[in-house]
């Protein structure tokens, strides 16, 4: 049987779209290699949205040339557009697969296969919760970032495709699902994102629904009903800040305020008091000056964050952000980073102290420490039960009875 290894860099989309490479391959009949395997074919779905990303995706193109001296190696994702020589230049093995044609990857790996297997996912790996692609491409154009440039434009898959594909993970035991995209607010598959959510809510066996990243202003009343009244969607989104400051939101170029972005909040909170928000922080884009910093470590203390994902600015070419001037020093980006953090970790417990004493269903997702499993409430608090019989996958109601560093202790009821 010949085997293959996909490796995947970067963002939920990413992992998406590998996991369909994957299915794909085993219905060809390929298995996966694993340690110690030599395969067949590799495919790395790569990753530019920082200098970091660029050499992580180079690191693991070197690893993989070396440990599978024989394979087929196929390399996509956004570093191999954005910079097609540099990997072209890394092996003359590699053959380089654009963005545009992601889906029909193993079509220009096997151009003599008559019939291959549908690019779809049927499975997770490694997931209790299956993350699925709804839309690709931005329109935004952020003055920091690049994915615009190497995604192309806002495209979206249609409800029907989309739900069929829900309706097979849950028939393969699947209980949370969450939908993805570049930006997936810009939804427009045969009807907004709020009329997505609703058909994916009536899937008979779904448990639970998630919406992932979205900026505020996309948040609008019908979304907002969608989530606060479904039947499996859950209390908790991933609402994108990245600064506190107007003056900084307007140099990034995005849409909405910090008077917009805190209303949005407030009116889910105020409909589901158990309501909760992660997001996403940028520290030291150019111009943040000191006074705008704390302007963003005054939501997060308004806020109370489950989690904040915190990214220091990082140059991208092509982009206007990196031709602006007063760029931030890397002394105050990583002092800045530090107090961010330190902040986010306080306002959280305190937001997860409001919770001891209740009881709440968890969906267990790994073991994360010795002899406890950990898992998510549906407004997406960590909790860590005993493993006992249990396995991850399994939903169980459990009473939340101590508040620690990195999540809420749970006891099984």
């Amino acid at each position: 049987m010949k085997k293959f290894k996909v490796v995947t860099l970067g963002c939920r989309t990413n992992q998406y779209e590998s996991q369909g490479y994957s299915d794909q391959l085993r219905r060809l009949g390929y298995a996966p290699a694993l340690e110690g395997d030599e395969a067949d074919l590799c495919i790395v779905n790569t990753c530019t949205v920082t200098e970091g990303a660029d050499s992580s995706s180079r690191h693991q193109i070197r690893q993989l040339l070396k440990a599978h001296p024989n394979a087929k190696v196929a390399v996509t994702g956004c570093m191999a557009e954005s910079a097609p020589d540099i990997v072209r230049g890394i092996d003359s093995r590699i053959e380089i697969v654009p963005n545009a044609e992601k889906e029909r990857l193993l079509e220009r790996i096997f151009p003599e296969e008559e019939s291959l297997p549908e690019f779809n996912i049927q499975t997770f790996d490694g997931h209790t919760r299956a993350f699925v692609k709804v839309q690709d491409g931005c329109n935004s154009f952020c003055t920091y970032c690049i994915i615009p440039y190497v995604r192309g434009r806002s495209r979206s898959r249609q409800i029907p495709e989309i739900v069929h594909e829900v309706e097979g993970l849950v028939a393969n035991g699947y209980k949370e699902v969450v939908l993805t995209g570049i930006n997936v607010g810009d939804f427009d598959g045969g009807g907004r994102l709020a009329d997505l959510v609703r058909a994916i809510d009536e899937v008979e066996g779904l448990r639970r629904l998630r919406i992932s990243s979205i900026d505020p202003d996309e948040v609008d009343a019908d979304l907002a009903s969608a989530v606060l009244n479904g039947r499996t969607t859950c209390p908790s989104m991933h609402i994108v800040l990245q600064a506190g400051s107007n003056v900084v939101l307007k140099r990034m170029n995005r849409k909405y305020t910090r008077q917009v972005f805190l209303e949005t909040v407030e009116r889910m909170v105020q409909k589901e008091p158990d309501f909760t928000v992660t997001t996403d922080i940028i520290v030291g884009f150019p111009g943040e000056s000191e006074s705008d910093f704390q302007e963003t470590l005054e939501i997060v203390s308004k806020v109370r964050f489950a989690k904040v994902h915190m990214f220091p600015y990082s140059q991208r070419e092509r982009t206007r952000a990196a031709l602006y001037p007063n760029q931030v020093s890397p002394e105050a980006i990583r002092r800045r980073k530090q107090e961010l953090l330190r902040l986010a970790e306080k306002t959280a417990f305190d937001l997860r102290g409001r919770f001891v004493g209740r009881k709440m269903p968890v969906l267990l997702e790994n073991e994360e420490k010795e002899g406890m499993l950990s898992g998510h409430t549906p407004n997406f608090l960590r909790i860590y039960v005993p493993k006992q019989e249990f396995k991850p996958n399994d939903l169980i109601e459990v009473e939340l009875i101590e508040n620690m560093p990195e999540g809420l202790l749970g006891k099984l009821l």
